[in-house]
């Protein structure tokens, strides 16, 4: 099968030595992702927004996405975040986690999220 490797042209991409995602077949998988903002609902549209594109390159839309993982430093954001993530997702409702972590790669990070996603 052939591998497309999709890259955001983000300063950790090359440093770390990652794809922001990776298709190969209908499978995609979308990695950690992080956005700017001042808190973690605005961050979290900006990290959908990314996948969105990402998703475009690789020749899907978010309704083919099956699994998220929500990263967050603060687990009272979960509300917000989870607004942000229902807006985008209502209808399509993949499966999901919430997870609370001690700290993302940059303090002003507050969200980091992965998906999964199958081209049908």
């Amino acid at each position: 099968m052939t591998r497309q490797n999709i890259s955001t042209g983000s300063k950790w991409e090359p440093l770390i030595g990652y794809s922001r995602a990776v298709r190969i077949g209908s499978s995609i998988q979308i990695s950690g992702t992080t956005a700017p903002g001042s808190n973690a609902y605005e961050q979290t549209v900006g990290i959908l927004e990314i996948m969105k594109d990402v998703l475009t390159e690789a020749g899907a839309s978010l309704n083919d996405v099956i699994k998220t993982r929500i990263y967050l430093t603060n687990i009272d954001d979960w509300e917000s975040v989870g607004k942000a993530h229902g807006e985008v997702f209502g209808e399509v409702r993949p499966a999901t986690v919430i997870l609370e972590v001690s700290r993302l790669i940059d303090p002003a990070l507050f969200v980091e999220i992965e998906a999964e996603a199958i081209v049908q």
